[in-house]
């Protein structure tokens, strides 16, 4: 045998098993990468799938901001217009009052002046009647002397 024969004979004797069970592990090897390749590309069109909803929810998320803001926005603003309507309202309510305080004072210090006036009167009429009292009570005894008088 020569070389040659030896050698080849050698490889096809240790090489040549060696590398068939490289080439069945490659085989493997290179089933089990499709497989992971194929769940990869799952993963991430999943991935894209969710990074779509994550951003069609962030757009809902960002509409309803949006919205409730213009809707705390219009509360606000009628807040602040019935705030100053009822302001205005209570102002004007408040000047009637005052309004009709004062009338009542002013009716009030009008009959104390009349009240006063009557009792002022009053004094006058009592002192005029003690003074015509008097008088009759003087007259009386004047008639009362020339009865006498007359009577003797």
């Amino acid at each position: 045998m020569d070389i040659k024969e030896t050698v080849q004979k050698l490889l096809q004797e240790l090489v040549l098993p060696d590398l068939g069970r490289m080439r069945e592990g490659n085989v493997e090897i290179l089933a089990k990468l499709d497989l992971t390749n194929k769940r990869l590309d799952d993963v991430n069109t999943h991935l894209a799938d969710q990074s779509r909803r994550i951003d069609e929810t962030n757009k809902k998320i960002d509409d309803v901001r949006s919205e409730l803001t213009q809707k705390i926005d219009e509360t606000n603003k009628k807040i602040d217009d019935v705030r100053s309507e009822l302001t205005q309202r209570i102002d004007e309510t408040n000047k009637k009052i005052d309004d009709v305080q004062m009338d009542l004072i002013n009716r009030l210090d009008a009959n104390n002046a009349r009240i006063d006036r009557f009792f002022e009167t009053s004094r006058a009429t009592e002192y005029e009647l003690r003074k015509i009292d008097d008088r009759v009570a003087s007259l009386e005894h004047d008639v009362e002397d020339i009865r006498q008088q007359m009577a003797a």
